[in-house]
């Protein structure tokens, strides 16, 4: 049952229904599911009447259950109960579906989805635990409901654990386009977009002649760096656009943030939504689902190139593209990503439970990944490159007091072993006697740091040896009227507390140089 106050929260969520919408059941009541899926949904057309259920009987399907919005598919499907981080999934489809929600795209991103070509049917395997499977659940909602060409299941992998492990699926979400696997681990709208686009290909937007686009000044990136050098540049007066993939960055997939000075405590999703209610206090033009591909940055007017045909335009640049998971790089590794190989042990951990697991990496996100790994797994074994560990002492402290995780330094990962469909191993390499040694396991997480998301600016902008942009104490960079802050940059520290500073003080940067003509 839903707590009273949630049902008072979706009664005013679902206030301004326009259509009418009818959550189709199909199931075989015999299901230990099926009386749960329908006393739920019941509960959630108690709060609008322009919600309704209806229930058709089968012999073999689970429980699952289609949108309908004024008797007429949607193209969104639900092989769930979609409770925990998926039950906002549930209340943004219906909104969606009635034209609301701050998470549709603007009407150069509808275009696109609008524009792919064929029959898509796409399905997405998700842990209701998983933190980054709503970003792709709502995503691929969104683009069921603009293309009346593509449909969308949200499959639960515990609910329909036979057909997961058929499948192999041992990350999530794990999505699939016409039966084969499309994508793995989290990800945008306009990141989907793209792939969806490259695998399947776009019919010609007659409409769509590129606008180019016009500001005083560009910010790349819309994490904690990104939205701080937009804030404070559009209180200084300018015109000002936000370009990235989504607002938060990384930090959305920060599960628990207990440093952000001033806040005891909150969640990567929480701040990324702060972040984005607090730039919308502003003038500031937000072109969200983007990826930027192409960037000329030399002379008075720099210009970006998203995909999509748009062009940006301005005389002063803020890069604040972020970080990314660092890769191993060796054999093995991108084949199996999704089958054992992975890089997120809260959403992923599940699949691993009473099996033996590998973590790469001692610093502290590692060793916090094996603290959290050891209380589902039988066997938790850390390898660090290093001759010690990096992480704080208190956290080695507690992992080293785990009976079932186990500790090896100066190990080097050689490859990662599978059987054609998923992981059986690791190679390692005591990097002090240089004997090579196989691990017998189930799985590998990879917490190895952060690289820089600066390839597109390397030609042109000057990088230490790890692809950071290098900056001087004002963070303006080799060319002038181009600044990088945070996580892209050479600043020391990855931290969110000292991105906001670093954003901050680029936006005054760039309008210093501004008011002397330097730019």
């Amino acid at each position: 049952m839903l707590e009273t106050n949630i049902l008072d929260q979706v009664r005013s969520i679902f206030q301004p229904l326009e259509a009418r919408y009818t959550f189709h059941i199909t199931c075989n009541p015999k299901h230990e599911q099926a009386r749960e899926l329908i006393d739920f949904l019941n509960e959630i057309t108690s709060c609008s009447d322009k919600l309704s259920c209806r229930l058709t009987e089968t012999e073999t399907s689970g429980p699952e259950f289609t949108l309908l919005k004024e008797e007429q598919e949607t193209g969104i499907k639900f092989r769930a109960i979609p409770g925990g981080h998926e039950f906002s999934s549930l209340l943004l489809a219906v909104l969606n579906a009635d034209g609301k929600g701050k998470n549709l795209p603007d009407e150069s991103i509808g275009r696109r989805i609008r524009a792919l070509k064929g029959t898509i049917r796409l399905q997405t395997y998700v842990s209701l635990t998983c933190t980054n499977c709503p970003d792709i659940v709502q995503a691929l909602n969104i683009m069921a409901l603009l293309n009346p060409h593509i449909t969308h299941e949200m499959i639960d992998g515990a609910l329909f654990q036979e057909e997961a492990d058929a499948l192999k699926i041992q990350a999530v979400p794990s999505v699939y386009a016409n039966g084969k696997q499309f994508h793995v681990g989290r990800g945008s709208l306009g990141e989907l977009l793209q792939k969806l686009e490259d695998t399947f290909g776009s019919l010609p937007q007659e409409d769509a002649a590129p606008v180019p686009r016009k500001f005083d000044l560009l910010v790349l990136g819309g994490g904690p760096a990104g939205t701080s050098a937009a804030i404070y540049s559009a209180r200084k007066g300018l015109r000002v656009a936000i370009i990235a993939e989504r607002i938060g960055g990384q930090v959305k997939e920060t599960v628990g943030i207990e440093n952000l000075i001033s806040i005891p405590q909150t969640t990567g999703s929480q701040l990324a939504d702060a972040l984005k209610n607090h730039i919308g206090h502003y003038p500031v033009e937000v072109f969200e689902n983007r990826r930027i591909e192409k960037a000329e940055l030399q002379g008075k007017e720099k210009k970006v190139f998203s995909g999509g045909g748009e062009t940006f335009t301005a005389p002063a640049v803020i890069i604040a593209t972020g970080a990314s998971w660092r890769k191993l790089n060796v054999e093995g590794e991108t084949e199996y990503i999704g089958r054992g190989v992975a890089f997120c042990p809260h959403c992923d951990g599940p699949f691993y439970q009473g099996k033996h697991v590998a973590v790469i990496g001692g610093g502290n996100s590692g060793i916090e990944a094996a603290i959290d790994l050891a209380g589902i797994c039988k066997e938790v074994t850390v390898f660090e490159f290093a001759d010690t560990l990096k992480a704080d002492r208190i956290l080695q402290e507690k992992a080293q007091s785990l009976p079932n995780v186990e500790i090896f330094t100066s190990s080097q990962t050689i490859r990662v072993e599978g059987n054609g469909e998923k992981v059986t191993g690791i190679r390692i390499k005591n990097r002090i006697t240089n004997e090579e040694r196989d691990y017998p396991l189930d799985g590998i997480f990879v917490q190895i740091g952060l690289a820089a998301n600066s390839a597109l600016f390397r030609d042109v902008l000057e990088t230490t040896t790890s692809g950071e942009i290098k900056t001087d104490t004002f963070c303006r960079t080799t060319i002038p009227g181009v600044y990088a802050a945070g996580d892209v940059s050479n600043v020391p520290y990855k931290q969110i507390v000292i991105a906001m500073g670093e954003g901050a003080k680029a936006a005054l940067s760039a309008f210093d140089d501004r008011i002397r003509g330097i730019i």
